[in-house]
């Protein structure tokens, strides 16, 4: 595997392969699973997150090295936004799996993923331009569906601010971490991307979790194993991907798609039932991302 080719501008890529918008919706879909395993696992929430990607870490690194060796030996140039890439990350995770345990599910999706706004407004400024009349439309019926799909049972509470609060923070870094990634997959392919700010990931988790004196070790391994594959290699390896090929818009609004299937995982496994509002919330985020997806070349 070759590494992904320079992009022209901070917006797109000069080329969007067909599967990019396919791969940004299964990463979504993938990610959505994140918080269910993070409420089953054994171990404390950091010490989850720090599972995730010390679990995944050994398939990554031999599916990257397996695609391209030399790639796992980046230039001096790449070797700072890695390690800011993998620590924003690393405290992304450690905030969204306290706030996940401290807060309703509702709330950790949506403090979770504020990054569907940060980033596409950095990918406007980048741009220094104001979004098209599609671009904003799809912007608005994003934000509709996502708070007809959020506002039902999100709670502003005393008794979840310090859950909200951490989400909130986890939001932040996680828009900087898409920030520092896109730079990242300009010049380099996505396993070695996703491998090697892996790495620079999994130290400072542990430590966290240590500082913190969670309980490490689990008694049950299915979960942390179910958040490794599913979240870490399959849905974040996905997104990297992505980064790669589409705008911050496109990727922004992708978010989106998480609280629909949170909403759905919520209906299965706890008994939430989803009403009328929750279908149309679905749908608006469904048109939005139609939109911007059938609009990519005017994000260039």
């Amino acid at each position: 595997m070759q590494p992904a080719p320079p992009e022209t501008n901070a917006m797109s890529p000069p080329r969007t392969p067909s599967g990019a918008i396919v791969a940004v919706v299964c990463a979504n879909i993938a990610l959505a699973f994140g918080p269910w395993f993070v409420r089953m696992a054994d171990t404390g929430p950091v010490a989850a997150a720090f599972w995730r990607i010390a679990l995944a870490l050994p398939v990554l690194l031999a599916m990257a090295g397996w695609s391209d060796r030399r790639a796992l030996l980046p230039t001096r140039a790449l070797l700072v936004p890695l390690l800011i890439g993998g620590v924003a990350f690393a405290i992304d995770l450690g905030s969204w799996h306290i706030g996940i345990r401290r807060t309703t599910m509702a709330n950790a999706t949506l403090f979770g993923n504020c990054a569907v706004l940060i980033f596409p407004i950095y990918g406007f400024i980048a741009m220094r331009r104001w979004p098209t009349r599609a671009q904003g439309l799809a912007l608005l019926l994003a934000a509709v569906g996502g708070l007809l799909l959020l506002g039902r049972s999100a709670e502003l509470s005393s008794r979840h601010l310090a859950g909200d609060l951490f989400c909130l923070l986890a939001g932040v870094l996680y828009a900087v971490y898409f920030i520092v990634m896109r730079g990242v997959r300009r010049t380099m392919a996505p396993l070695p991307a996703l491998a090697l700010s892996s790495v620079a990931s999994v130290l400072p988790l542990l430590a966290f979790a240590l500082a913190l004196g969670e309980p490490i070790m689990p008694q049950h391994w299915t979960p942390l194993i179910a958040l490794a594959l599913i979240s870490q290699i399959a849905g974040q390896g996905l997104m990297i991907y992505a980064l790669g090929h589409l705008s911050p818009l496109v990727v922004g609004l992708a978010l989106l798609v998480q609280p629909v299937v949170g909403a759905t995982i919520g209906w299965l496994a706890y008994g939430e039932r989803l009403g009328p509002m929750d279908a149309v919330g679905a749908v608006l985020v469904a048109a939005a991302l139609v939109i911007v997806s059938a609009r990519r070349s005017a994000d260039r």
